[in-house]
């Protein structure tokens, strides 16, 4: 960053919507500042609440900072999270205003979020060819990470959870939140155990044994992958289905 780069300048490298809507192309600084004018107003929703349930299909929150969630309630109780959302998501971008999901959004750490308002969003991408490209991109990637879950839960427990700790670094550092292969996720041996459909018990020998296989360290909701590499290749991870870019 350039030394003499202003506080807006600084505030707008920032901004995690920015940061991820720029690996779908290059956003002027005009819309920069368009999508900066969409964040001003957040709200702060405590670990363990949900953020949306039942919601206006006006309104598309937006995750500023944290880890939240989909998830849904199985009959016999058992939640089941299907997706992690990670600063500069965007809520259900691809639903209709017509019609509500019927899936719950939960915050798993203490996050800031923005309620941005869906016709807003359309108006930018209406007025705005590099917003709307990136609108369409963010789309993608929701969708592609989804079927790259669906396919996931065919690989044995253990390559599931090196899959998912590889795909959340990834998407972290596309952001600027990870450095060194480390990432602060703060995530529940609970949380990771519902994403991959398995047993607190189970989890926990899994995390065992990817330890135990250098593959991983953790520490105080750190999580640092020792070898990026050969986690992969152990988790049949590809990050091409993230579909980035040397933009941002």
């Amino acid at each position: 960053m350039a030394a003499n780069q202003s506080g807006d300048e600084r505030r707008m490298t920032a901004n995690p919507l920015i940061q991820r809507l720029n690996h779908a192309g290059f956003l002027s600084q005009v819309e920069q500042d368009a999508l900066h004018a969409l964040v001003l107003k957040s709200r702060c929703i405590q670990a363990r609440e949900d953020i949306a349930q039942s919601r206006s299909t006006q309104t598309i929150p937006l995750i500023l900072s944290g880890i939240a969630c989909r998830y849904k309630f199985r009959p016999d109780g058992q939640r089941r999270i299907v997706h992690f959302l990670l600063p500069g998501d965007l809520y259900d971008l691809h639903a209709s205003a017509h019609f509500a999901s019927h899936w719950h959004l939960g915050a798993l750490t203490r996050c800031q979020v923005v309620d941005v308002q869906r016709q807003a969003l359309l108006d930018l991408a209406a007025r705005h060819p590099g917003i709307a490209q990136g609108l369409w991109w963010a789309t993608l990637v929701e969708l592609e990470i989804e079927r790259e879950w669906l396919v996931n839960d065919s690989r044995p427990a253990d390559r599931r959870l090196g899959h998912l700790f590889c795909e959340l670094l990834v998407r972290l550092q596309t952001i600027g939140l990870a450095r060194d292969n480390s990432c602060d996720l703060r995530l529940t041996q609970v949380d990771l155990a519902d994403a991959i459909a398995v047993s607190f018990v189970h989890i926990n020998r899994i995390m065992q044994s990817l330890r135990n296989n250098n593959l991983i360290q953790c520490q105080r909701g750190y999580v640092k992958i020792i070898d990026y590499d050969r986690l992969c290749e152990f988790s049949e991870f590809d990050p091409a289905f993230l579909h980035l870019s040397k933009n941002a």
